[in-house]
């Protein structure tokens, strides 16, 4: 089973980022793509999840969910990637796999799916969708609830990377299948969600206990070697409460979490529900509970259903997403949530995907540039391509944006299906991942492509 989750904004601790996100890169077409990298399938890795990071010095960070070992039932491990620039020009791009999960039998995780965010000092966080010792059961065979990891760099360049799991899911009311990347708040506590488990909910998922999800903090230890400490912030119900959150949540200065559920909301789709966004205030007196405030409730109308994650601030506080169907023609939008007087907030559609032009299905989050236009990536192309698109948007007079599809993904060899946030290099280029395609011959469609995609 894949979970293509997702995510909010990556910890920025490189000046390549910080400096790219001052430029303002043109909406045009026929943008250039190049592949740094196609995954072969083996212990390489395949099937990237949750887009690629900066160092400082131009290296590339990424995970996988597939490949490395073959030791985590049900399937692959998954790896963690580095991807170094050539030293010459015209050369090649090199990958180093610096760690491989071991599975739930190792008490390690398996299957990273929702990318990296860093720390000052080097280190990698994420989450693996499975292993760990938590005792949850898919089809029959041990597969552990799911991690918190940390990835620490040797003390010498020649040394190996350091994995410790930083926590392990029990898949009761603390959660089950973390997805999405965490993200970091001042006090370098970590946040992040799982889709199932929390204890609430009864008809989210037959395979995972039917529980809806959570949302949780993790605190790192007062004192040099102790424990992590998990709190779950909220526990999702399903229904109008929202179901099944997909990880990549957003804070704002004032402490408050914000995100996304892919099921629960509206009742105009099958299933569980449309999906709504959320918000979470921290509680008012020590000891007391988070508080859900529901932002929309999306209804397969024109507004979508099934949101991603991942959402953004605008300068003035709006927030700005994704939904993967609905819209329409139900192949997806591209969506700003308004704050308003007296606590309201306002949905409104920038870009209603289409089944014959300009990509589909929007699986991934957008990315502003210092000019206010909008990147995102769309999982699916259009029916006379193959697979999926990089699209920009740029605001226009009286508030109305335009859409123009940058790059049309050619498939293997090119890259297909990209899912992750694109983010800029210093010179206005857009780096990713795509899901499937390259050169891998051992995955079925190919085994996944990091890209670069230059104006």
């Amino acid at each position: 089973m894949i979970h293509k989750k997702r995510s909010p904004s990556l910890i920025r601790i490189c000046l390549l980022f910080a400096i790219a996100m001052t430029l303002a890169v043109p909406a045009s077409a026929e943008w250039k793509e190049k592949v740094l990298y196609s995954f072969q399938g083996g212990t390489d890795g395949s099937l990237p999840a949750g887009g690629v990071i900066f160092d400082k010095v131009g290296n590339l960070y990424g995970a996988t969910i597939e490949g490395g070992s073959t030791a985590c039932p049900p399937g692959w491990c998954g790896t963690i990637y580095q991807l170094s620039p050539p030293t010459q020009k015209g050369g090649q791009w090199t990958e180093t796999v610096l760690y491989v999960f071991k599975g739930h039998d190792q008490n390690d995780g398996s299957s990273p799916s929702g990318g990296l965010i860093a720390d000052s000092a080097g280190n990698f966080y994420g989450v693996t969708g499975y292993g760990g010792s938590g005792l949850c059961v898919l089809f029959g065979t041990a597969t552990g609830c799911g991690t918190v990891f940390k990835l620490s760099p040797p003390a010498q360049k020649s040394g190996a990377w350091t994995e410790t799991v930083l926590y392990n899911f029990r898949g009761g009311k603390d959660g089950d299948l973390p997805g999405g990347p965490l993200v970091f708040d001042s006090a370098g506590n970590l946040y992040g969600a799982t889709e199932f488990g929390g204890g609430k909910g009864a008809t989210c998922n037959a395979f995972y206990g039917g529980n809806c999800g959570t949302v949780f903090k993790l605190s790192p230890p007062k004192q040099k070697g102790g424990k992590w400490t998990e709190k779950v912030l909220h526990r999702f119900a399903g229904g109008t409460d929202g179901a099944n959150p997909n990880g990549g949540l957003l804070l704002d200065g004032k402490g408050n979490v914000y995100g996304t559920t892919v099921g629960g909301g509206g009742t105009g789709c099958q299933g569980p529900g449309c999906g709504t966004a959320f918000e979470l205030k921290p509680p008012t007196k020590t000891g007391g509970g988070w508080n859900e405030k529901m932002l929309h409730h999306f209804t397969d109308g024109n507004d979508g259903a099934g949101p991603n994650g991942d959402l953004i601030f605008d300068a003035k506080g709006s927030l700005y997403g994704t939904a993967g169907g609905g819209g329409r023609q139900g192949v997806g939008v591209v969506f700003s949530l308004a704050a308003k007087p007296r606590g309201v907030w306002v949905e409104s559609v920038l870009h209603n995907f289409t089944i014959n032009k300009g990509g589909r299905n929007p699986w991934g989050p957008v990315t502003f540039d210092s000019s206010g236009s909008l990147y995102g990536t769309a999982h699916a192309a259009a029916s006379d391509k193959f697979g999926g698109v990089v699209f920009a948007m740029k605001r226009g007079t009286g508030g109305k944006w335009s859409f123009a599809v940058l790059y049309n993904f050619a498939g293997a060899p090119d890259g297909a299906y990209p899912v992750s946030r694109l983010i800029f290099d210093p010179f206005g280029n857009l780096y990713s991942t795509a899901q499937g395609g390259g050169t891998g011959q051992a995955c079925q469609g190919g085994c996944g492509a990091v890209f670069k995609l230059s104006p």
